[in-house]
């Protein structure tokens, strides 16, 4: 039995953090709007034992949202959604912490994170391989842990790109666009 919502497009995790990201933006005063960036274009290439098996380059379709706890803060919320080096859609929440400020723009950040499984069904393939399969089947839950350690170098108020390695040998390129 066809109905008219069946030849829908489904929305998919996209079309959420675009919605969290219109509210969020549109509830802040404009003062609060400098606190928010986007982190795009993440390019990723695995060090070790890589024979064409993982999601690499720019494939992962990574994109966050990010907020400074305060103007002054040297900690950060981040939100977001990615492919996981088995191309399943995670989820990916953290903190983010500037260690150091090396001036003219160039500081060095870490971001500790959870990158899994969460109730939308967008997320629901993350626990399927790899270490997040075996987080699975200890907690239930299919996640990875994530550390990551780099250096964020500001080009404008509002364009950084960063350069860095998510334990243990993981090379990221991120873009950062601010509303500073």
């Amino acid at each position: 039995m066809n109905t008219k919502y069946e030849n829908k497009i489904k929305p998919d995790i996209r079309h959420y953090l675009c919605g969290a990201v219109w509210f969020a933006t549109f509830t802040c005063q404009a003062d609060e709007l400098n606190l928010y960036s986007i982190n795009t274009g993440s390019y990723v290439y695995h060090l070790t034992h890589n024979h064409g098996q993982y999601t690499e380059h720019f494939d992962n379709k990574f994109i966050s949202v990010e907020r400074k706890f305060s103007e002054q803060s040297e900690y950060s919320y981040i939100l977001g959604t990615m492919n996981n080096s088995f191309n399943d859609r995670c989820l990916a929440a953290g903190v983010r912490k500037d260690w150091a400020n090396l001036g003219d723009g160039l500081v060095f950040k870490g971001i500790y994170g959870y990158v899994g499984e969460f109730f939308f069904d967008a997320f629901s393939d993350c626990g399927d391989h790899g270490s997040y399969h075996d987080f699975k089947k200890v907690t239930g839950v299919g996640f990875s842990p994530y550390i990551y350690h780099g250096f964020q170098y500001n080009f404008t108020s509002y364009f950084g790109m960063d350069v860095g390695l998510i334990i243990p040998s993981v090379f990221v390129i991120t873009v950062q666009w601010s509303f500073r």
